[in-house]
């Protein structure tokens, strides 16, 4: 069992946030330490770390949602998404993810949804991913899913 907590990031927890987004190879843009939760550990190591991103389009995005290798199968992850979920109410909140991810985001009530339901911004990535990924592994495609 590891212990942590979960608290609102700092200024000074950037670096860390930064480098973890790197480590787990996930999308590197758009990252603002003030909309982040941290999850840390007794030893205030960042262990994971998630944010709810606006964008231009109007939509909002539960994004950046990083778990230390390490870490990981701990219920981290979970514990982060539902700060976020009580923390901002927007509604719909997007999200883009690995298909082999579906059924993890489906426990927060998330489903995929097709193009036509996506905001711009979304519409415009899912595009541009179908393009580079069509010889993708099913369960690495990037979907798109929406909770209501």
């Amino acid at each position: 069992m590891v212990e942590f907590t979960i608290r609102p990031a700092g200024r000074d927890d950037f670096p860390a946030i930064r480098s973890l987004i790197k480590a787990v190879h996930i999308n590197p843009t758009g990252l603002d330490w003030r909309r982040f939760l941290v999850a840390l550990s007794t030893q205030e190591e960042l262990l994971g770390c998630g944010q709810i991103k606006p964008h231009a389009d109007g939509s909002s995005e539960l994004a950046s949602i990083a778990v230390d290798q390490r870490t990981r199968g701990k219920g981290i992850a979970r514990e982060i998404i539902m700060g976020l979920l009580a923390r901002d109410t927007t509604r719909p909140l997007y999200l883009m993810c690995r298909a082999r991810l579906e059924l993890f985001y489906n426990k927060f009530k998330f489903r995929i949804i097709t193009m036509e339901e996506m905001p711009p911004y979304f519409r415009r990535i899912s595009h541009i991913a179908h393009l580079f990924n069509r010889d993708t592994v099913p369960e690495d495609r990037l979907i798109v899913m929406r909770l209501d």
